[in-house]
């Protein structure tokens, strides 16, 4: 069984106490706000989660596997694509 309270990457950053399922529905929150609000503003909280992945991503690189890597830029590359079509509408 996996432990849930096991951190992904160890560390004493600010993130570290954060429980993960209050990250998940934060991140949840905002992109489903984002959509649903289309528009500049809409597109501007998208934009928020666009950077906070991409902060992540950055800190966390070099402790990735490349599969991991992949799979991220992947994400954030939805990611922005979902913004530009929200701040297009």
């Amino acid at each position: 069984m996996a432990d849930s309270k096991r951190t992904l990457i160890p560390g004493t950053g600010p993130l570290a106490k954060v429980p993960a399922p209050v990250v998940f529905l934060l991140v949840l929150a905002l992109f489903i706000a984002g959509v649903w609000v289309r528009g500049a503003v809409g597109a501007a909280l998208l934009g928020l989660l666009v950077l906070g992945v991409a902060g992540l991503l950055a800190v966390t690189w070099r402790f990735l596997a490349p599969s991991a890597r992949v799979l991220r830029v992947l994400v954030l590359a939805v990611l922005v694509l979902v913004t530009w079509s929200v701040l297009g509408t």
